[in-house]
């Protein structure tokens, strides 16, 4: 998978990490033949790899307002930014997207979840965080008997700035 995205074995079918997940991430190729032996799932460490993702769900019996896909549009809209993010992006099971995107380390971002992303309905996030970090679900894992996809196979670009406003947290 390389782009510098530190991975960590997740079980075969599943998405939920065994305890210790943090200090198995690595970038390291010799590891990562290993890890990927054996037919388990991949986890992306978000603090190791140095990245935030956007976790774009769709969830069409809601209707448009939980769509992280269309609320992403709107956002772009809104800012007169007429091209979609140029970056990894990998299709969930469900048709949702992972956006991965470039952080410094010293980046605090967390993961924010179920509706209270800055960013706005079906947008979760997965930073970095102070301490741990966040992760996702690699390409190439299967849950419920299907894949994740790579979408856009490019660099991890760096994250826009006026995201970067939006997820960072203010002092005080």
């Amino acid at each position: 998978m390389g782009r510098g995205l530190a991975l960590f074995r997740l079980p075969a079918g599943g998405r939920v990490p065994a305890p210790g997940w943090h200090a198995q991430a690595t970038t390291d190729p010799a590891a990562l033949v290993q890890l990927l032996d054996g037919g388990a799932n991949v986890g992306v460490g978000c603090r190791a790899s140095r990245v935030v993702a956007l976790d774009l769900d769709v969830h069409e019996a809601d209707g448009p307002a939980r769509n992280g896909i269309e609320t992403l549009r709107t956002q772009l809209d809104i800012r007169g930014l007429a091209d979609w993010p140029e970056t990894f992006t990998v299709m969930t099971p469900h048709q949702g997207l992972h956006l991965y995107f470039r952080v410094p380390a010293d980046c605090v971002i967390g993961s924010v979840s179920g509706g209270r992303s800055p960013l706005g309905p079906g947008i979760d996030v997965r930073g970095p965080g102070r301490r741990r970090g966040g992760y996702l679900v690699g390409p190439g894992s299967i849950v419920g008997g299907l894949p994740y996809l790579i979408a856009r196979d490019v660099p991890v670009a760096p994250l826009p700035d006026w995201i970067a406003t939006l997820l960072t947290p203010q002092e005080g």
